[in-house]
């Protein structure tokens, strides 16, 4: 029911009077009392006047299970949403959940990680308070080849959910990290298990980086937060909910053609460098080439100096600018 009230009394804006709530949600004027007091102790400002309501502070900023339940309008995609303090990993849990029954859609977010993972076993830094950290749930019956191809999905996504949050041109390095002014401001690890030809469930984990912090001195030439690059805070859970909105559209226009095909325009618009100059990091052969951008298998597809174009699969190569990261 928390939920359900932030959601009214945001969609409002003005004073919502206890007994519309009671009406509205089947319940007593004590119950509601005792809402209103929970979501207090939460950190919502909500102000309560006699003769006239309830009214939702404008400036209140929470991330937690009810935020992002009050604020997810999407079909499936985020819904049930799973809210941690603490996890040793959203994938981690997510596998669990899924091996366990959970349905498609389901998210799971945690405010930290105690054992984040990035791509190769890499570690992901977690810290309380400053990123988001979630994973998705997907149930899909498309075959197993197509499931590569949901990291890009989900990219595009990612890129959509960042430009609508915070008006930051995000853009795509191939296949799926997310840059900002050249610099990586996000990661993504899908794990999927199968059986034969059959998915059981594929869970697509996304970390971003929101707040300001130090990075390792390893990556802190090519990592950015959102903040710093936005100049002000950036609300994480609105960044969740537009990221879903968006995943949830591209995912189904992906699963009714079987390929990217119906997103072509969208990724490559996207597309960090396209039409710039390569390095492929080959193990047969490093060599450069004009990015040209990704065919509707999720292929980056790069002109030779020569004219021939080769068609690029994400899982044995590496794709870097010339002269930088991007």
């Amino acid at each position: 029911m928390k939920s359900k009230i932030l959601a009214l009394l945001r969609e409002r804006e003005d004073y919502v009077s206890g007994q519309e709530l009671c009406e509205r949600f089947g319940v007593s004027r004590t119950a509601v009392w005792k809402a209103m007091g929970q979501l207090k102790k939460e950190g919502y400002r909500i102000e309560a006047v006699q003769n006239r309501g309830y009214r939702l502070a404008a400036e209140t900023s929470v991330y937690g299970q009810h935020e992002l339940e009050s604020r997810m309008d999407t079909r499936w995609a985020g819904k049930p949403v799973c809210f941690y303090e603490e996890l040793g990993s959203t994938n981690l849990q997510a596998k669990l959940d899924a091996e366990n029954g959970a349905k498609e859609g389901t998210l799971i977010v945690a405010d930290m990680q105690t054992a984040g993972r990035g791509r190769r076993g890499r570690s992901w830094s977690s810290p309380p308070g400053t990123n988001v950290y979630f994973t998705l749930i997907l149930k899909p019956d498309f075959s197993v080849e197509l499931a590569s191809m949901v990291t890009l999905v989900m990219g595009l996504a990612v890129a959509e959910g960042i430009r609508e949050t915070c008006g930051l041109e995000a853009r795509i390095k191939w296949p799926n990290d997310i840059v900002v002014n050249g610099k990586k401001v996000c990661g993504m690890l899908a794990e999927m298990s199968t059986e034969r030809e059959f998915i059981h469930y594929v869970v697509m984990g996304v970390g971003i980086n929101v707040g300001r912090q130090d990075f390792p001195t390893e990556i802190a030439q090519t990592a950015a937060c959102l903040e710093q690059e936005r100049g002000y805070p950036v609300p994480r859970a609105e960044i969740i909910v537009n990221v879903m909105k968006a995943f949830e559209g591209y995912y189904e226009i992906f699963c009714r053609d079987g390929n990217l095909a119906g997103l072509l325009e969208r990724y490559n618009g996207m597309l960090a460098g396209k039409d710039g100059e390569v390095r492929v990091l080959d193990p047969k052969g490093e060599y450069r080439g004009i990015s040209r951008g990704i065919n509707s298998t999720g292929e980056l597809l790069v002109e030779r100096e020569d004219g021939a174009v080769e068609a690029v699969y994400a899982g044995e190569v590496s794709v870097r600018g010339i002269y930088g990261y991007v």
